[in-house]
């Protein structure tokens, strides 16, 4: 990496890593902190006059080792402040540069450069130049570092902590992914009011019934709990017309599911709603076709009448067949100055979602406060994937929303 005097300090470094893409110890890290490998394959020898230097002596590698990753962190900037960025690579004996890249970085605080891997026996070299804005700590941890976080106060007691044993332990999980994806884009530690917003059109009934919607609640509720103090999320369903359900409470979790995750109803005959247990909407007031506009509408009118000191983040499930294009833009683009980043999920279809595929790119915005993406299948979308993707624009619009007096912290 090449810095001048003027730019962050850069220090290179490299994991060492098994057929699984992670790091057997934390002894496989080697860092100016730890210059050398157990074995002496990689030592981190320190500045030189071009930027900061690793030696690999690939004969000494382990042969459980299967990739050693080149990266590196920049203390006291970013890399978008280091001009001339490249990785280059050179071979110990006789000085010839094997191989060169050269990288492009705005807000990152850690780069991979690039990476030697094994291929039918002989070592190779791949360009990788993936960035990180949560420095050396977050890129060690997405390989399987262990980090040691800075103390912190006695916590409140855990969110789940009377669910059901499998449901906690996959919560807990779940927490913890939201965690990492927060880190990687360096938000950790970020706080926000989580509201649901679930499409119950007749389209989805073969989701609700297969029990899909009811694993998405599921996985949004590690959300909830991973970024609202109580763990609570807010809830609507929609169809025809929008319902407030009732706030989910993580602790009662299945029986929200149970109670709450339901298709809208077509009824055309005027009688009685069904038996109805307590707090349960009677879904064929909600009906079954798509108004997306009129719970966008009623979520802002929410936000506005019991404003937080955190932002909000709506999570928002449709399986597309949206027509009201015009409708969807003009309440999002009103929404702009309020607290409050949508992140629209499409679910089950390609290419039947309307304006939603093209808020992101919506032009004349002081913020982007929206994003959206597509999933087949959402139950073979692991949780790193889903969770990554979910919290892809959330922490950026918190930048971009503070800088423009969007957000006051």
């Amino acid at each position: 990496m090449v810095a001048t005097p003027r730019t962050p300090d850069v220090d290179a470094s490299a994991l060492l890593l098994d057929a699984g893409g992670r790091v057997r110890s934390d002894a496989d890290l080697v860092f100016y902190n730890q210059p050398e490998h157990a074995t002496g394959a990689v030592r981190h020898t320190g500045k030189a006059t071009a930027g900061d230097t690793l030696s690999v002596d690939l004969g000494r590698v382990e042969d459980a080792v299967d990739r050693i990753v080149l990266a590196a962190s920049a203390d006291g900037g970013t890399f978008g402040d280091v001009p001339g960025l490249l990785l280059r690579l050179t071979d110990a004996d006789g000085g010839g540069v094997v191989a060169e890249f050269a990288m492009t970085a705005s807000t990152e605080t850690a780069f991979v450069g690039g990476e030697l891997y094994r291929r039918g026996g002989a070592w190779k070299f791949r360009a990788v130049g993936q960035g990180y804005a949560s420095g050396l700590a977050g890129l060690a941890t997405d390989y399987g570092i262990t980090v040691d976080d800075e103390p912190v106060a006695t916590p409140a007691p855990e969110a789940g902590a009377g669910l059901p044993i499998d449901v906690r332990k996959r919560l807990d999980l779940r927490k913890r992914q939201v965690a990492v994806s927060l880190e990687k884009r360096g938000a950790r530690g970020v706080a926000a009011r989580v509201v649901l917003a679930l499409d119950a059109s007749g389209s989805m009934s073969r989701l609700y019934r297969d029990g899909v919607v009811g694993r998405v609640v599921e996985r949004m509720a590690a959300v909830a709990a991973a970024l609202d103090d109580d763990g609570t999320m807010q809830a609507w369903t929609f169809a025809t017309n929008p319902a407030r359900l009732p706030d989910l409470v993580v602790d009662d979790l299945p029986e929200w599911i149970r109670l709450h995750a339901r298709v809208g109803e077509f009824r055309i005959r005027k009688r009685p709603p069904r038996d109805l247990e307590p707090g349960q909407v009677d879904m064929a007031a909600v009906g079954g076709s798509n108004d997306e506009p009129k719970v966008i509408a009623q979520i802002r009118a929410f936000v506005r009448a019991a404003p937080v000191a955190v932002p909000t983040l709506v999570l928002f499930f449709s399986d597309g067949g949206v027509t009201r294009n015009r409708e969807i833009e003009r309440e999002l683009r009103d929404a702009v100055p309020e607290p409050v980043f949508w992140q629209f999920v499409g679910l089950g279809r390609r290419n039947r979602y309307g304006v939603l595929e093209k808020l992101d790119t919506m032009t004349g915005r002081r913020v982007d406060n929206v994003g959206f993406f597509a999933v087949d299948d959402i139950d073979d979308l692991p949780d790193a994937d889903l969770y990554d993707r979910l919290l892809a624009e959330f922490p950026s619009w918190i930048t971009d929303a503070r800088a423009a007096g969007v957000l006051r912290r």
